[in-house]
């Protein structure tokens, strides 16, 4: 049996979708707050930049996957129009029920599936952009889910992966002990659970840094591919141009 890792720990292969989908039942009803109190609302300003570089057009076709609550569909769904396409996805569905809800309450309309990344269940060539943002890290084949992107994007298509990445090395003895201090407690005070907040921190330091997601992208297919640092490393855009 082939192992992986789930955080810190090493697990069968076939266990880590059922474990994170655990992790983010759990997480789901509190997760926008969560997301505002442990990124100081610094994670509105990452989407936000994301938004900008996909400058989605009038009429375009996108995939956003690991979408949970809805940020980036959102903003994709109003720059697409009425002419575009903008699908909803997560493997998770808790997240997808409180992302779609959440939509419709604010009168965005999109398809919203539950599907797996890893084996994406639309047609060669189809989007002009994919889009996943903190969604990347908990694949069990990150290989596989980037190489169904890769797929599903249209000749010079477009995929950006926002995602924790490796932080400048003054920053790390502060972003340890914040992670694995005071992000638990957080969690356990705020959403009465704070082992999948230490997942959450875990998953982040398991998770390629940006030189290695880079290659990784190149190898499955992406030509062009580039990536920005945010807040010290912390966080990071990859840009990722089909062949």
């Amino acid at each position: 049996m082939s192992s992986t890792h789930f955080g810190f720990q090493s697990v069968d292969e076939t266990e880590k979708a059922s474990r994170v989908r655990e992790v983010f039942d759990s997480v789901a009803p509190k997760y926008d707050l969560m997301n505002d109190l442990m990124s100081a609302g610094l994670h509105r300003v990452w989407k936000r930049y994301t938004t900008l570089v996909a400058n989605v057009r009038e009429g375009q076709h996108v995939l956003d996957i690991a979408a949970g609550t809805g940020d980036l569909t959102r903003s994709f769904a109003k720059s697409a129009g009425r002419t575009g396409l903008v699908v909803h996805t997560d493997i998770n569905e808790a997240m997808l029920r409180t992302g779609r809800d959440r939509l419709l309450d604010e009168g965005v309309v999109v398809p919203s599936m539950v599907c797996d990344a890893e084996a994406l269940p639309f047609a060669d060539e189809s989007f002009d952009l994919v889009s996943v943002a903190f969604g990347l890290r908990n694949m069990t084949h990150k290989d596989k889910a980037i190489a169904e992107m890769c797929r599903v994007l249209k000749p010079r298509g477009k995929l950006l992966v926002l995602e924790f990445s490796k932080v400048a090395k003054p920053l790390e003895k502060a972003y340890d002990w914040y992670s694995f201090k005071v992000l638990p407690q957080v969690g356990k005070m705020v959403a009465g659970d704070d082992a999948s907040y230490r997942y959450l921190a875990e998953s982040i330091r398991m998770h390629p840094d940006q030189q290695a997601l880079k290659g990784l992208m190149q190898a499955q297919g992406f030509g062009h591919v580039d990536y920005h640092n945010m807040t010290g490393g912390m966080v990071a855009l990859h840009v990722g141009i089909k062949c």
